[in-house]
């Protein structure tokens, strides 16, 4: 039989050899994502990344690919953090006329929730006995800030980026699936103090969920993870260094 097309086990053979196949993976699985996230009417629980993530780690552990192979072609989306971390100057700047008037407020719940999450990681950490293993406690030191910025400081107190990015995109899906719950629990109605909140706690993932139901919300969950991130990146490696992290 004639053939004017490679069987389907050559493409495969092509494609899983090639960086090609981490990169469609991975926006193919954060696509399907969002389309269940849009069928669920936007329900925290079926959040677009925690179920790309899923697929993802199913995907790769299914057809054997090593990390390190996934990451060639996973790479170029890596690659856009540095942008993104650079674009949090864009939301700072236009947050700034918005925070007249409410400036303490804003500043003291900032310190607050950095404070907060640096302590309660650090503090379960030690209580489920894992306050021996220097790399840990210094990954739940540094995952408190968006992950971009977190691996930088992780790189400067010498923990592991890898797994403070873990740690950091873990409390980003945490916050982002279960804010909600929590802000209706404590009775935060106010739509620029449930988006300041979730910018504190859960990063980026936060955020775009928060931009996904508020517009108000999302433009001070972004100021908030933005102001959260320049200040981390002078403080945490500061005070790591004075409490000999």
């Amino acid at each position: 039989m004639n053939r004017d097309f490679p069987a389907v086990h050559e493409i495969w053979v092509y494609l899983s050899g090639s960086p090609l196949l981490a990169l469609i993976l991975t926006l193919g699985a954060y696509q399907i994502g969002v389309i269940a996230y849009d069928r669920a009417n936007r329900h925290p629980l079926a959040n677009p990344v925690l179920i790309a993530i899923v697929l993802v780690a199913a995907t790769i552990t299914l057809i054997d690919m090593p990390y390190p192979k996934y990451f060639e072609g996973a790479q170029f989306v890596h690659f856009l953090l540095g942008t993104a971390t650079v674009s949090l100057a864009v939301p700072i700047y236009k947050g700034l006329s918005a925070m007249r008037g409410r400036i303490v407020p804003l500043l003291a719940a900032l310190i607050a929730g950095g404070v907060t999450s640096i302590a309660s990681a650090v503090g379960i950490a030690r209580l489920l006995g894992a306050g021996a293993d220097a790399a840990i406690v210094g990954g739940f030191v540094a995952k408190s800030v968006t992950a971009p910025i977190a691996m930088g400081i992780a790189e400067r107190i010498g923990v592991s980026p890898t797994l403070t990015a873990v740690f950091a995109v873990s409390t980003g899906i945490l916050g982002a699936v279960l804010a909600r719950f929590v802000l209706d629990a404590v009775r935060i109605r106010e739509w620029w103090q449930r988006g300041f909140a979730i910018g504190v706690a859960a990063h980026g993932l936060g955020t775009s969920r928060a931009f996904s139901v508020n517009a108000e919300a999302g433009a001070y969950s972004s100021l908030a993870m933005g102001l959260h991130g320049v200040l981390g990146a002078v403080l945490i490696p500061l005070g790591a260094r004075i409490l000999g992290f």
